[in-house]
């Protein structure tokens, strides 16, 4: 049986959490890296409370855990991941989302000096037709992960709203994946799941099983 969230509510709570500026610091020393990290996800805080969640958790590093239970016989537990930051490549300050209805398959003209090739970025093309989210072209939109928050969180509520049968569902939001740090405090005995699933940028469908790690490393050299 399939299920459909509504598709303008779940763009306007995209909106929501892109508004937030959580771009993560990969010279700071602390945890969370960036601090306004914390702002997101005191917001998703009360958000998981209003809907109805249980057990919501928000520890001092940053990582906001929460579940709903059920208990429905035969039902395996899972559990879902997103994660607040974004990465520290490019502004995710004052982002302004640019909706682009019944997309032509063409190159996209953000501003006036930045157009969005289907040659640099082929999988355009096969998003023809359909509703196409981009930036003005001065800052990131943050969909990397923040489309997997409002999935995740829409979700949820369609599943509460509806009295759907599921067992128990466990969510986590985490900060600082973009710099390699997202597990670094994750809290194993908070997410006693059967499976789990990080929802994050890729192609309807798919799944990926291979680990990614984003740590990086800077070498200074002395001498020739």
């Amino acid at each position: 049986m399939e299920y459909s969230v509504n598709k303008q509510a779940l763009l306007e709570r995209l909106k929501k959490y892109t508004a937030f500026e959580t771009t993560s610091d990969p010279s700071s020393n602390l945890h969370p890296s960036n601090p306004k990290e914390f702002e997101l996800l005191k917001y998703l805080e009360q958000e998981m409370k209003t809907l109805g969640f249980d057990g919501i958790y928000l520890s001092k590093y940053g990582y906001l855990y929460a579940h709903i239970n059920k208990n429905e016989d035969g039902h395996k537990t899972i559990g879902f991941i997103s994660h607040v930051d974004t990465s520290p490549d490019a502004s995710g300050k004052d982002v302004k989302i640019k909706i682009h209805e019944n997309y032509d398959g063409k190159d996209v003209k953000l501003n006036a000096d930045t157009i969005m090739k289907v040659s640099d970025f082929p999988f355009l093309s096969i998003l023809k037709d359909r509703t196409l989210l981009t930036t003005d072209g001065t800052t990131l939109m943050g969909a990397d992960d923040k489309a997997g928050i409002a999935e995740i969180m829409s979700t949820i509520e369609y599943i509460l709203k509806n009295d759907i049968k599921h067992g128990d569902i466990y969510v986590c939001f985490t900060p600082d994946e973009e710099i390699g740090e997202g597990t670094m405090f994750f809290e194993l005995d908070k997410f006693p799941c059967d499976f789990a699933y990080t929802v994050d940028g890729s192609i309807e469908g798919e799944i990926a099983y291979e680990n990614f790690n984003a740590a990086s490393a800077k070498i200074h050299i002395q001498g020739r």
